[in-house]
């Protein structure tokens, strides 16, 4: 017995049996999916926002300080409306996992997950055919939400 009369077991070990399911391959491809939809946005929007065909549509102000300051690149992309284009997407993501905690806890992760799938095809649709600035950002809004909620019932 030790020095304080008391005797301490060493817990058992237990062993779990493990498979692999399709609901648990399911959740690891919807799981992904979330980080996917984040990671190609960011990417598309760094890359488009610098192309000519892009600039000269929805933002000829820029398109035009790009060609005609060709020696500096300092605040070659200084518009606010670009900036709303960008951040736009952040701002929503943001917002939107506030709401998605609140749907994931009372309806659960499936349809949360759903509801932000949704919510991100249809903003891809609107930024695949926006004709306009408003009609861009809106899709970028949408996209946000998108991610946002899905990021949450991780």
């Amino acid at each position: 017995m030790p020095a304080g009369g008391l005797s301490v077991a060493a817990p058992a070990s237990v062993e779990f049996e493990v498979k692999i399911v399709p609901n648990v391959i399911l959740s690891c491809i919807m799981a992904a999916t979330g980080g996917l939809m984040f990671g190609y946005d960011i990417g598309v929007s760094g890359g488009v926002t610098s192309m000519n065909d892009f600039l000269k549509e929805f933002f000829p102000t820029v398109y035009h300080i790009k060609h005609v300051n060709k020696e500096s690149n300092y605040c070659k992309y200084d518009n606010q409306w670009l900036q709303l284009f960008t951040s736009s997407l952040y701002m929503a993501g943001l917002i939107a996992t506030f709401f998605a905690s609140y749907t994931t806890r009372n309806y659960g992760r499936k349809l949360t997950m759903l509801i932000a799938g949704i919510v991100f095809i249809v903003g891809v649709i609107f930024n695949g055919a926006a004709k306009n600035l408003a009609m861009l950002i809106f899709g970028r809004i949408l996209l946000g939400c998108g991610i946002g909620s899905s990021s949450i019932p991780l």
